[in-house]
């Protein structure tokens, strides 16, 4: 099978850049992740594979480094691009033409962090889905997707953090959480077990804060924390700490967005509280190494 995807990198290359989503740089990962996505619907997963492809072509053409292509990260801000223009929006060409032109951006501000060494995450796909968002619903007549006011089926306490898992890449259901949870263990247990615990903390705190039990089941108060909580996971005893700081920091923030109904016009949330919760983490963490060396 390695010989496979040695003779077809691009298809490689692919799959590793979905696995990005969720910091997973595998391709079983990627290919389970758009298994979850094609059971949501074909369009979302059509619309991954297209963004994911533009955004990888677009960062071959322009030659970027061969290795950071290879390990997907000029893919999963343009997937992320793809999935969510798919959902909120029924697929028209000009959508079709906004993945594709967003995937591509999407690429090059990916490289302009990288090349300053700036962790900027899915940075990229929060500005160009945000603008594309709101230009849609401004200057088009586009209407929503049935998707995005599909109600999903009864859930519970035990399944919210597993939903959380769905959500990341914009699935409801629990079968999808699954899925993504499993993708995710394959290739770091780790990182899927703090995922699931920060998934469950964040439910939490979003109950103490008042937020609507059944958002909190869905996934919605949780999908943050779960991206939060990956990239601070390790082995090292004092990775539970910050994994802890980070999620709870997420979750403020993303209350707080979500309380004050500051973006809706521009598609909601998003994960903005995950790129800047992880932001003000990871200074928190160099003051603080700096401080006890």
């Amino acid at each position: 099978m390695d010989n496979f995807f040695q003779k077809i990198s691009f298809i490689d290359n692919i799959l590793k850049g979905i696995g990005q989503i969720m910091l997973q740089e595998n391709r079983w990962t990627g290919l389970l992740f758009l298994i979850g996505i094609f059971m949501g619907s074909w369009q979302g997963g059509v619309a991954v594979v297209l963004a994911t492809a533009v955004g990888t072509f677009t960062a071959m053409t322009l030659k970027y480094d061969e290795s950071e292509i290879n390990a997907g990260l000029y893919g999963f801000s343009a997937a992320l691009v793809g999935v969510a223009l798919s959902f909120v929006f029924q697929t028209t060409v000009l959508i079709w033409v906004l993945i594709c032109l967003g995937s591509a951006l999407a690429a090059v501000i990916q490289h302009f962090f990288i090349r300053r060494k700036i962790p900027v995450f899915t940075f990229p796909f929060i500005i160009i889905t945000w603008i594309c968002i709101f230009a849609v619903h401004h200057f088009t007549k586009i209407p929503p997707s049935e998707m995005i006011s599909a109600k999903m089926g009864p859930s519970d306490e035990f399944f919210t953090s597993l939903n959380a898992f769905g959500e990341v890449i914009f699935q409801g259901g629990i079968l999808s959480g699954v899925i993504f949870f499993i993708a995710v263990y394959i290739s770091s247990p780790v990182s899927a077990l703090y995922g699931f615990a920060g998934s469950m903390i964040g439910a939490y705190i979003s109950h103490i804060h008042g937020e609507s039990i059944d958002k909190i089941h869905m996934g919605l108060f949780g999908f943050n924390a779960v991206l939060s909580a990956i990239v601070f996971s390790g082995q090292k005893k004092t990775d539970g700490l910050w994994v802890v700081i980070s999620v709870l920091i997420t979750v403020i923030i993303d209350d707080f967005l979500v309380d004050n109904n500051m973006l809706a016009e521009f598609g909601g949330v998003l994960t903005f509280p995950f790129v800047a919760g992880t932001w003000i983490t990871l200074l928190i963490k160099k003051i603080f190494d700096k401080n006890i060396q």
